[in-house]
């Protein structure tokens, strides 16, 4: 145990570890104006506060008098408070932003999101705006990663059912060494796992066979699956978001990371606008910066490294461009995503997942 916690603090990937049944709120950070203070900005996030210092901080070299308070949440954990927040049972942020796109789709689907329309939102890509209400401000892959100190390169699977398949043949060496997320605890680990699904049904239940029955390690959230990689106690992680997986590899060269040939899904992070927003001017602003050209670059360089129609970041097992390979399929921001937030598909599917990972 000691060993595994040194190697998480020095991998920078140390954070809370919630139980499987309940997650729980993450850090709250408040950034002080730089100049005169003249307003204050609440950010409520499901969106690694360390990925989004470098934004804030620029944020605010462009607007001095802006306090920011920063909340990051697990996902699930935001979704419940802005559907309390828009039943006007507690205060809402100004700005939501997450990973688990689908459940801000459903909470504009339910009136919870006000429109905004700028110079900045018009640049967005058809995918990745719906309605003008919920706008995609990231660009990432959805990865394996690897140990390469314990997964021979002949071994390393570059499609899912290159994964299966390895799974299947050696099931005594990679036995208790896979690690996933836990979708039940997870929004955006089901909103991965329900996708995967859709994309190809075939090879996701042999996948899920296969993983069922070699003890997978299950965790609430991407870092600390990319802890247990890091640690040493699982050689190979399935559906983890490219920007944590190459974050986590610039501070630890043992960490490969591959995008899968067959196809690799891409995920944007989603921001909305609360309906009841106590500032939503601000919220605006904030939103329009991240979508603007300075934003952008300054989210490949430091805090998500991927970007729509730029290269691969060095070292990224992958196609140069991955759009144009054909192999990047992105999850579309819209109605679509409904489906994965249909309660009695949602329960039905997770107790299907949970019934085959319980054979374990």
């Amino acid at each position: 145990m000691k060993k595994a916690i040194q190697a998480l603090v020095a991998t920078g990937l140390l954070c809370s570890w919630p139980t499987q049944s309940s997650a729980i709120e993450g850090d709250r950070e408040i950034f002080a104006a730089k100049g005169t203070k003249n307003a204050y900005l609440v950010v409520h996030a499901a969106t690694d506060l360390e990925a989004m210092r470098p934004l804030v901080l620029d944020f605010q070299k462009l607007y001095p008098g802006i306090t920011v308070e920063f909340t990051d949440y697990v996902t699930n954990d935001l979704f419940r408070e802005a559907t309390d927040a828009c039943a006007g049972k507690v205060k809402s942020g100004d700005i939501l932003l997450s990973s688990s796109v689908d459940q801000l789709v459903r909470l504009a689907n339910d009136g919870c999101a006000q429109a905004h329309v700028s110079n900045e939102t018009e640049g967005v890509s058809d995918w990745a705006n719906w309605r003008d209400e919920i706008f995609g401000f990231t660009f990432e892959p959805v990865v394996f990663v690897y140990d390469r100190r314990t997964v021979p390169a002949e071994e390393v699977p570059k499609s899912h059912e290159a994964l299966s398949d390895l799974l299947r043949r050696k099931p005594d060496v990679y036995r208790g060494r896979i690690g996933t997320y836990d979708i039940e605890a997870s929004g955006i680990g089901y909103l991965l796992a329900f996708n995967d699904s859709r994309q190809a049904p075939t090879v996701y239940g042999r996948l899920l066979e296969s993983l069922s029955r070699t003890g997978t390690v299950v965790r609430c959230c991407n870092n600390e699956i990319l802890g247990e990689v890091a640690a040493g106690n699982v050689r190979i992680a399935y559906n983890v978001l490219g920007s944590y997986a190459y974050g986590a590899a610039r501070l630890n060269p043992d960490l490969g990371i591959v995008l899968p040939r067959d196809y690799t899904l891409v995920l944007s992070r989603g921001a909305m606008i609360p309906e009841g927003a106590p500032n939503p001017h601000l919220g605006k602003q904030f939103l329009n910066y991240l979508l603007s050209p300075r934003g952008r670059q300054l989210a490949r360089e430091q805090s998500f490294f991927f970007a729509e129609g730029a290269p691969l970041p060095e070292g990224v097992d992958g196609p140069a461009a991955l759009m144009e390979s054909g192999i990047g399929r992105p999850i579309r921001i819209g109605p679509a995503l409904l489906a994965a937030q249909d309660e009695i598909q949602r329960r039905t599917f997770i107790a299907d997942w949970k019934g085959l990972m319980d054979r374990r």
